[in-house]
């Protein structure tokens, strides 16, 4: 009798274990993904109830934005004449999604509950078609009786975050690049979520570092299920084009060689119906910044932030130079007695003049990184010194860009 007891324990123990890991390890699937529904602009009624579609939620009044509209349904074959003017046919199923940033400081997102949460540690590719239309015109929030509609068509990006509740941003899981193509082209993530998500929210965000906000849009459709890959060998797709033959090949890279940037196809010859992919590959878990160590970090200590990159003679900050921003933001978040000063400085050969305007401005971008990820606003001050404190000589290549750098210099912290 016991030796049976035993067993039948035994055997429900096991197929709990089996049950568990089914349930942990499965896929994540989205309720309406192509954002099926009758087409028709964002509209909010006289309590600022916004229209809803089908399985997402608008978050809106959750952002602090109660009476703005909430995204628009795009007519896919372009049978109904377009309300924004846009000719842009669907990349899947009927209808799209078209989302805005506005220049009064507000952006559309919407969110959902996920079937089966996003779990911590493990990786999951995720891929979502964008694109941006030659003209997206609605009328504007901010009043102006000389100019009540505009075209709201400077590029945007698209933002994914993992939350404990609707609308929730607690963790930023994926971003794209600006949005500035006007072709579907599918955008493939690699994400390891640090907690454990219910729910996702899907956002359009402005182009950072930005002076002033401004009127834009992306297009959104396909969205795909979370599918669950290796951590350790990520999919990374590599595009070769060659002269006689153009083809696309899918390798498998260890993570620490895949580079942390996009790929993207550029066919002139692809087929009218043929989509552009971009993929992004889950950053390295190597940390850049070793100095940057509660345990040997030291008041007035000055640390370069290596792999920054900006544009070329401009405050755009790259989208590879989010790892180690991220890094930045990590310990600060971590450490919140500690001060530090954003330092920005060029290499010697532009006039002092444009040199410190650069440095500062510079140094704002990477502050203001800082800040919109949560960090309080007198905890990170910004200064440009120019070319007034070079660290190389200015006569040679390579020293001119040890001398185009961007410090962090501890101010103060508790002993």
């Amino acid at each position: 009798m016991t030796l049976r007891r035993n067993l039948q324990t035994g055997l429900l123990s096991m197929l709990f274990s089996v049950f568990t890991i089914i349930v942990i390890s499965q896929d994540v699937t989205l309720y309406n993904p192509s954002f099926e529904d009758y087409p028709h602009p964002g509209a909010v009624n006289e309590y600022n109830i916004a229209t809803e579609i089908d399985g997402w939620f608008d978050c809106a009044t959750y952002n602090g934005f109660a009476g703005e509209t909430p995204p628009d349904i795009h007519d896919g074959s372009n049978q109904i004449e377009s309300f924004w003017k846009n000719t842009m046919h669907s990349a899947h199923g009927r209808t799209y999604l078209g989302m805005v940033v506005r220049d009064n400081e507000s952006w559309e997102a919407l969110s959902q509950r996920l079937a089966t949460p996003l779990r911590k540690g493990r990786c999951y590719e995720f891929s979502i078609y964008l694109a941006r239309s030659d003209n997206y015109w609605s009328s504007r929030r901010v009043d102006d009786p000389d100019d009540p509609e505009q075209n709201f068509i400077k590029p945007a990006v698209f933002q994914l975050w993992g939350g404990t509740g609707r609308c929730g941003d607690r963790e930023l899981l994926a971003v794209s690049d600006p949005v500035d193509y006007k072709e579907w082209k599918q955008n493939t993530f690699i994400i390891e979520p640090k907690f454990d998500y219910h729910f996702i929210t899907i956002q359009v965000f402005y182009e950072t570092p930005v002076l002033w906000p401004y009127n834009g849009h992306i297009l959104v459709d396909g969205a795909s299920e979370f599918k669950l890959v290796d951590c350790d060998e990520p999919e990374y797709v590599v595009f070769e084009r060659e002269k006689k033959e153009k083809e696309i090949k899918t390798r498998k890279m260890p993570a620490h060689k895949a580079k942390s940037r996009k790929t993207e196809v550029f066919n002139r010859e692809k087929r009218q119906n043929e989509v552009d992919t971009i993929v992004y590959v889950r950053p390295s878990n190597e940390k850049i910044l070793a100095e940057l160590d509660r345990k040997t970090v030291k008041k007035g200590q000055r640390i370069k932030i290596d792999k920054l990159y900006f544009e070329a003679d401009t405050t755009s900050i790259g989208v590879e130079s989010y790892q180690v921003l991220n890094e930045v933001y990590e310990f600060l978040n971590d450490n919140t007695d500690i001060i530090v000063e954003i330092g920005g400085h060029t290499n010697g050969i532009p006039p002092h003049t444009y040199c410190d305007k650069l440095s500062q401005a510079r140094a704002e971008a990477v502050a203001k990184y800082l800040i919109n990820k949560g960090i309080d606003s007198e905890r990170v001050q910004s200064k440009g010194y120019g070319k007034r404190r070079p660290i190389s000589s200015n006569s040679t290549d390579e020293g001119r860009k040890k001398n185009q750098r961007v410090e962090i210099r501890i101010i103060s912290m508790d002993s």
